[in-house]
């Protein structure tokens, strides 16, 4: 009896084939990216329940190479996930909590935008903005894989994904636009429905 569940990925909603400056092609290449690391963490579990671990190394093993691999898998999930939630709105300013959130740790929109679109240019892979737990405040952090760099106790409301796959259709080597645009379609309503479900604190 396996102790672990297969996942299925989540569907493509239709408002993500409609994004400003973002095509249809490249959302769906993108989604079916997704789609592969959710079939690999469910592969490297699969193989995981029948192991030996007898032979864990830390030098080389097949437990280690499967735990690693594993991370990059459940990473590219949770990243992708929050990518794709948080697309298909308005974009525009942030509005509501994530705004007071965002003036009130960074100074202004402007300085909250600035930063994360440096961010991302700076990054390899990701850049999100979180909620840091214990310093009680939003940061920009930044990441060059689906599992390199984790900040623990932080929640991510924003994921911004820089790698190549996620804007050479549309933006060719220009991610600068390829962020402008990521900007533009932001939906505040779902961000804002994560720092209520989460119960981060704005005061």
């Amino acid at each position: 009896m396996p102790t672990y569940t297969d996942i299925m990925p989540r569907e493509l909603r239709p408002a993500l084939l409609e994004l400003d400056g973002i095509s249809r092609a490249s959302i769906e290449a993108h989604h079916r990216l997704y789609q592969g690391y959710v079939a690999k963490r469910n592969e490297i579990l699969a193989k995981l329940e029948v192991l030996d671990r007898s032979g864990a190394n830390q030098v080389y093993s097949e437990l280690r190479a499967l735990k690693v691999d594993l991370s990059f898998a459940i990473g590219g999930i949770k990243n992708h996930e929050i990518y794709f939630a948080h697309l298909g709105g308005e974009g525009g300013d942030p509005t509501g909590p994530v705004k007071e959130l965002v003036e009130r740790d960074f100074g202004s929109v402007g300085a909250w935008r600035d930063d994360l679109k440096a961010t991302g240019i700076a990054g390899r892979g990701w850049a999100w903005t979180a909620y840091d737990w214990d310093e009680h405040r939003l940061f920009n952090y930044i990441g060059d894989a689906q599992n390199t760099f984790p900040i623990w106790n932080a929640t991510p409301l924003i994921a911004l994904d820089v790698y190549e796959h996620a804007y050479f259709l549309d933006f060719q080597t220009d991610r600068g636009a390829y962020i402008d645009a990521f900007f533009a379609n932001l939906d505040w309503r779902v961000v804002n429905g994560w720092i209520g479900s989460y119960g981060i604190p704005t005061v």
